[in-house]
């Protein structure tokens, strides 16, 4: 059963009283940067394979000019 607007809002309404603003503020800050981490690791990641071929073609062609 999914929840509507009402339920998301009193929901809401309770975290607030448990936690208050500023605490919520802060986790939902967190939260951002720990997201924001998270994409830019992605994105790392995927330079990572493209700049290890490119090693790998450069230490070959290393080791070819010293034989």
């Amino acid at each position: 059963m999914p929840l509507g607007a009402p339920e998301l809002i009193l929901i809401l309404i309770i975290v607030i009283l448990l936690f208050g603003v500023g605490r919520i503020s802060k986790i939902a800050g967190e939260l951002g940067s720990g997201i924001r981490a998270f994409r830019e690791g992605l994105e790392t990641d995927k330079d990572k394979p493209s700049d290890s071929s490119s090693e790998s073609q450069d230490s070959t062609a290393d080791t070819n000019k010293d034989a």
